[in-house]
């Protein structure tokens, strides 16, 4: 029993670290500009689709198609925000949702022309499984982990230890005082929208080698990034972290004692439990 509690639990962080860049990526935009980015999603499916095309038509390894698919996804992030958010950003806060709205029905369109509408899995070379005291670990899950704590921590890295990082925190707390102290709040702006693009396309990247991407998959990543986004708390970066491996764990778990059908219904009735008793999240702010 114990074996198989362990087992599932592995099963469900490599899934939860997904959850966490989808989450991470949605956190830097809405705590620091405020926008709710339902596009997020469709944008990782974009990088998933990317990173398959370097890989099976230019021959790259899956880690170099996956670095490549993201500096498109931070193109993609900057045209986004240039073109789309931008003219609204002053706007009532339903402008900017509404097209939020449209541009994941946009990209997702775009998705469906560009790549098709079949199923597609990501190759790679990592397909061995270790066993370890009667656990099986899986070569290509472990790198999973392991590449999103090292996106995880460069982030981090580059929000406290760099000057534009230090921008970035100054506009996230208060953008008028930034204004007056010289922050330039739309180059800032341009760099948050580009890190979440590029983050979500690993994400997209990741859960392509796990599973599988296909039209339709992006919105149930958006939902689950913002349901992992409320889990840990609104803006919080280590509760994005803790609640992207607590909603993974969770529906590991459901899916493996009671029934895959029910996964994302106790991942949710955990989420709305935590909320119950912390309504800013785990490790959100009162």
């Amino acid at each position: 029993m114990m074996i198989e509690i362990f087992q599932q639990a592995l099963n469900g962080m490599a899934i939860g670290a997904v959850y966490v860049l989808i989450a991470l990526g949605l956190t830097v935009v809405f705590g620091i500009l405020g926008i709710a980015h339902f596009a997020h999603g469709s944008v990782a499916m974009f990088g998933g689709y990317l990173t398959f095309v370097f890989g099976e038509r230019f021959g790259l390894s899956f880690f170099p198609a996956m670095a490549l698919a993201m500096v498109g996804g931070a193109v993609v992030g900057l045209l986004i925000e240039r073109l789309a958010y931008r003219p609204v950003r002053d706007a009532p806060h339903i402008n900017a949702f509404i097209i939020a709205l449209g541009l994941t029905m946009m990209i997702e369109g775009l998705n469906l022309l560009m790549f098709g509408a079949d199923q597609v899995v990501i190759q790679t070379p990592y397909r061995g499984v270790y066993n370890i005291a009667g656990i099986a670990i899986a070569e290509l899950r472990v790198l999973v982990i392991l590449t999103a704590f090292v996106l995880v921590g460069v982030i981090a890295l580059l929000i406290s230890r760099t000057k534009t990082g230090k921008s970035i925190r100054a506009v996230a707390q208060n953008r008028q005082a930034a204004v007056l102290m010289g922050v330039n709040v739309s180059m800032v702006s341009l760099v948050v929208f580009s890190i979440s693009s590029a983050l979500g396309v690993s994400a997209g990247a990741l859960i392509g080698a796990l599973l599988a991407i296909a039209p339709g998959v992006g919105e149930g990543l958006a939902v689950k990034g913002f349901a992992v986004l409320i889990l840990g708390g609104l803006g919080s970066i280590p509760g994005a972290i803790v609640g992207g491996l607590t909603l993974g764990v969770s529906e590991a778990m459901a899916a493996g004692f009671i029934s895959s059908a029910y996964k994302d219904v106790i991942a949710f009735l955990v989420m709305i439990v935590v909320l119950l008793f912390r309504p800013e999240g785990l490790l959100g702010k009162r």
